[in-house]
């Protein structure tokens, strides 16, 4: 259940970073406005994501918010954390284009340790009825 919650919330992580890097690189920002809005986007899907199968499962938007808020703000966190911070210290990825191997290995590499480090976390939670437990009672 935990890999399954980590993989769910690097799916709205991944989408967000890589939207914010191609809009951050599209208007031709500096390296730390687009990593704000990589970052604000990845918290905007990884809450999309989860408010998505809540409100399918019928539950209004006010309940749905604060279930996806208590269920993915810490897993998104840290990925985001770990994310970031391997490609801030990967020498030239921070430089790289979206044209250029470089960012793609650099992404891909800093999101497959992010999901490694973040996994135990929700294990963490969900064990403690937090996360995604708090989820799991609106699935059909």
């Amino acid at each position: 259940m935990a890999a399954q919650a980590t993989l769910h919330c690097l799916t709205g992580c991944a989408i967000g970073e890589i939207l914010g890097m191609i809009i951050g690189t599209a208007f031709g920002w500096g390296n730390l406005p687009t990593m704000v809005l990589a970052i604000i986007l990845a918290f905007f899907f990884g809450y999309a994501l989860t408010l998505r199968g809540i409100l399918s499962a019928g539950v209004d938007f006010k309940t749905a918010f604060k279930v996806a808020l208590a269920a993915d703000t810490l897993s998104i966190a840290v990925m985001e954390i770990i994310d970031n911070g391997v490609i801030a210290l990967w020498p030239s990825a921070m430089d790289a284009h979206l044209d250029e191997a470089l960012f793609w290995v650099a992404l891909a590499v800093s999101l497959a340790i992010a999901f490694v480090v973040t996994t135990p976390v929700n294990k963490w939670m969900i064990g403690r009825g937090k996360g995604h437990a708090v989820v799991h009672q609106y699935h059909h």
